[in-house]
């Protein structure tokens, strides 16, 4: 570890401006120009990165959009770099991932502009719900968010159950 002041938290700053851990669902309405004013309490969060500018594209398994801090973007395309551009599917995964990709950051108000293109993509018009996916935002219109959160086709204990109840490999037991 160095220990030479300066470089020290240049380096704890890099690491905690990488590690965006989003929490919350938030509420809000977007002009019709695509406008959105950012809840104050998603400011927040993303305060550490807000100066840095966003990637907006579309969901890969849903008809909402993800809103990526700069710095959580560049992980994604380091990850898919590593892709061999040899491989015919590698290259139809990325045209797909990247289709409608676009560079986003707040106007002077505080307001995210959303493209006219995503919108129709999500369906949004009015109302939207910013949900948490950790290291990502989803941007979705509040009825579609409310059907797919409401889907009773998904029980969401045994969806719980599956995705974490074998956490660490270790089983727990209620007796």
């Amino acid at each position: 570890m160095v220990e030479c002041g300066n470089f020290f938290i240049v380096l704890h700053l890099e690491i905690f401006l990488r590690m965006t851990n989003l929490t919350y669902t938030y509420e809000c309405k977007a002009d019709s120009k695509g406008r959105v004013m950012l809840p104050a309490g998603l400011k927040k969060e993303l305060l550490p990165v807000l100066h840095n500018g966003f990637v907006i594209k579309k969901s890969v398994f849903y008809c909402c959009l993800e809103l990526y801090p700069k710095s959580e973007w560049e992980e994604e395309m380091a990850g898919i770099d590593k892709l061999n551009r040899f491989v015919k599917k590698n290259i139809d995964f990325i045209r797909r991932f990247m289709a409608g990709v676009k560079p986003v950051v707040l106007d002077g108000n505080g307001r995210l502009l959303i493209p006219k293109d995503l919108m129709g993509y999500a369906k949004i018009e009015k109302n939207i719900v910013l949900t948490s996916q950790i290291n990502k935002i989803e941007i979705w219109d509040k009825d579609s968010y409310e059907k797919v959160i409401g889907d009773k086709e998904i029980d969401f204990g045994t969806l719980a159950e599956d995705v974490m109840g074998g956490k660490d490999n270790v089983e727990h037991s209620h007796s």
